[in-house]
């Protein structure tokens, strides 16, 4: 006998919430083999194809593409266990998989669904939720309808209430509101209702469990916006269409939405301040030819450049740190983690080179290429995005001199390094062109003074004038 198990979107880690299905990679009916990747969804920090711990027939499959589920939100059900035909299984109720046991597939249960995440198991089957409508009971409980199923029947609405289309979140009417706590989890959707004034108890969840996501609060949002341009109907004639609100709007979402929220709380918490000076990059430049002419694996200036970004640190390591504001705690980190700042197609992203105090220039410049790339390509992974100490920013690929940027939160300094020109230069007492830069460093003004901080980029300057500068202080 077949056994029809719910699979639901995992925990993605890093504290998301929330991701959207950007494509299926399997149809109803398709015979699925145990961790196989079924759906590519986009979190707030990349691109993941989930694999499904359960081997058997695909039932059903919860959202459309474009769709954003919350964690814990059904993905699909796989009929386990069967011998009957993939068309026989793929007819199984969805219901069945909240009421089949667990214990009964455990040869078609990997315990595995992304690398890193460790899901320990299958979980305890959801308890049923009682209706006193007959109707209502029918419809599956805390998901929505499946993508290959018609939408479940739902229980008659009063009279007065106006019709939701298919597959919309229904805002409640305004005397009916939710008693008890509001069912929604996801603090960026809790932020919206709460800058955009509206009242989450007036707002029907059309997620597991009436959760209220994202969509249910734009729906209402935007309902209340037609409520309030609509001009009052003359007695005698139809009323006129509503007129589409001026102007193109982006959602905030995605990688887009996750960096606003950091940088917006990097603005907010961060006491920053910037101080900048120019160097004379020529003997770099000349540094890095000489090397590469050498022969073997070239090296790219992002490398030379985090080799003295580390050492500076190593003589300045109040910069390579974060601040506990609950215990009012300068935390002085290990380690460097360097994150570097990369423009990709998707917006920008802050990949993370680990331990990059111990790596050689030829190491550094294989790993910002690997990352660089995987950025690019939509494929990084959340554990490349996440535990930056330190960020190098070099926007002069921009074709930029300087910047003032905004601290990478929770770390406390940023350097930035403009484009590299020929510039008149006063060298050896005459005037002279050579290739000038001009480096920018935002800090963290709680974890050290203006002295701290200009040691620090004075030293990088002096590093990038004379490279042999490095050769007295390792």
């Amino acid at each position: 006998m077949a056994h029809v198990l719910e699979f639901k979107l995992p925990d993605l880690g890093e504290g998301l919430t929330e991701a959207e299905i950007v494509r299926w990679l399997v149809s109803v009916g398709d015979v699925v083999a145990i961790d196989q990747p079924v759906v590519e969804v986009e979190t707030a920090k990349a691109m993941v194809e989930v694999p499904c711990p359960y081997g058997g027939v695909v039932t059903a499959r919860y959202g459309e593409e474009g769709t954003e589920l919350p964690v814990g939100a059904p993905l699909l059900t796989v009929a386990v266990g069967g011998t009957g035909a993939p068309e026989e299984l793929a007819e199984a109720a969805p219901e069945a998989a909240r009421t089949e046991a667990d214990a009964a597939v455990s040869s078609e249960y990997s315990g595995n669904v992304l690398v890193g995440y460790g899901t320990a198991g299958p979980t305890a089957r959801r308890r049923r939720v009682r209706h006193a409508n007959p109707a209502a009971a029918q419809a599956p409980v805390a998901a929505p309808a499946p993508v290959a199923a018609p939408a479940p029947a739902v229980a008659s609405a009063p009279a007065a209430a106006t019709p939701t289309p298919a597959g919309a979140p229904a805002v409640a009417s305004a005397p009916g509101k939710h008693e008890g706590p509001v069912p929604v989890i996801s603090p960026l959707v809790r932020k919206l209702a709460r800058d955009r004034g509206l009242d989450l108890r007036e707002v029907r969840g059309s997620g597991p469990e009436g959760l209220i996501l994202r969509a249910d609060v734009e729906l209402a949002l935007a309902a209340r916006e037609r409520q309030a341009a609509a001009p009052a109907p003359a007695p005698a004639a139809a009323a006129a269409p509503l007129a589409a609100p001026a102007g193109e709007r982006v959602p905030l979402r995605g990688v887009r939405g996750a960096v606003a929220d950091k940088l917006s709380r990097s603005r907010t918490e961060i006491p920053d301040a910037t101080c900048w000076v120019d160097a004379d990059a020529t003997e770099l430049m000349a540094a890095r030819a000489a090397m590469n002419a050498a022969g073997g694996p070239k090296i790219s200036l992002l490398a030379l450049l985090a080799r003295i970004c580390v050492h500076a640190l190593a003589r300045f390591p109040e910069l390579n740190s974060t601040v506990d504001t609950a215990a009012r705690e300068i935390v002085r980190l290990p380690s460097v983690h360097l994150g570097f700042a990369a423009q990709t197609p998707r917006g920008l992203v802050v990949p993370v080179v680990k331990d990059a105090g111990s790596r050689t220039a030829e190491s550094l410049t294989a790993e910002f290429a690997r990352l660089t790339e995987a950025a690019r390509q939509g494929a990084i992974t959340p554990a490349d995005l996440t535990g930056g100490t330190f960020t190098l920013n070099n926007y002069g690929v921009f074709g930029v001199d300087g910047s003032t940027p905004i601290i990478n939160h929770p770390e406390a300094a940023m350097l930035g390094v403009g484009r590299i020109i020929p510039k008149p230069w006063v060298y050896q007492g005459e005037l002279a062109v050579r290739q000038v830069v001009q480096l920018s460093l935002t800090f963290d003004h709680r974890v050290c003074d203006g002295g701290t901080a200009g040691g620090f980029l004075r030293y990088v300057a002096d590093c990038v004038e004379q490279p042999a500068v490095l050769l007295r202080t390792v």
